[in-house]
């Protein structure tokens, strides 16, 4: 059956889908034009046409990647209610118990952004946008009287960096720690930060 004509913009999404697929299932480092060109029934001529280079088309699948998932957080974040419910709202889905994007894909892009100034630039954008728009909310929360927290900025980063260390522990070493457990950390750690016991979290984000 004849492949249905497709726009530019369409065609190159269609391509990313099939990058991050591929790298999900073979690594950065095993994953070839051959692969994501074979997942669609396409030449290697055409996908080189889009991306000229493997790392281009890596870079890109990543950015892809990374816009969807900041999309949804700016939906979490940006919703009509109490920052303390946008807060932890926004940090369970984001965390490895969560429903962010395959955890996999982002460690193989950590790994590999140590060698590629492109891709780290990717993940250093992300990261910059995460930690912005949690503190935003937390500097709201504060203003609002909700809860109390002397660096925004500080709390978002070390918020970040327990995600990211437990997202590590889930996905490389399954069964080190147990997802319940982990998330009862990541709530321990958030009502740490704003002065609230876990249960008081429990309560008020309701």
């Amino acid at each position: 059956m004849a492949r249905v004509r497709l726009s530019v913009a369409e065609r190159r999404e269609e391509l990313l889908r099939a990058a991050i697929g591929q790298i999900e299932a073979r690594g950065v480092a095993a994953v070839r034009i051959a692969d994501v060109a074979a997942a669609l029934g396409v030449s290697n001529a055409l996908v080189l046409y889009h991306f000229s280079t493997k790392e281009k088309l890596v870079a890109a699948a990543f950015a892809y990647a990374a816009e969807d998932d900041l999309a949804h957080l700016r939906k979490v974040v940006g919703r009509r209610t109490t920052a303390l419910r946008r807060l932890r709202a926004a940090v369970r889905w984001y965390a490895p118990t969560g429903q962010a994007k395959g955890w996999r894909l982002w460690i193989e892009g950590w790994a590999v952004a140590l060698r590629e100034p492109a891709l780290r630039e990717v993940t250093r954008e992300l990261d910059k946008e995460w930690k912005a728009a949690i503190a935003e909310v937390i500097a709201e929360g504060v203003a609002a009287g909700e809860f109390a927290c002397a660096d925004p900025a500080g709390t978002a980063l070390r918020l970040t960096a327990l995600l990211d260390g437990l997202a590590v522990q889930l996905t490389s070493y399954p069964g080190a720690v147990a997802r319940s457990r982990a998330q009862e950390w990541v709530d321990d750690a958030l009502a740490r930060e704003l002065g609230l016991d876990r249960g008081m979290l429990t309560e008020r984000a309701r």
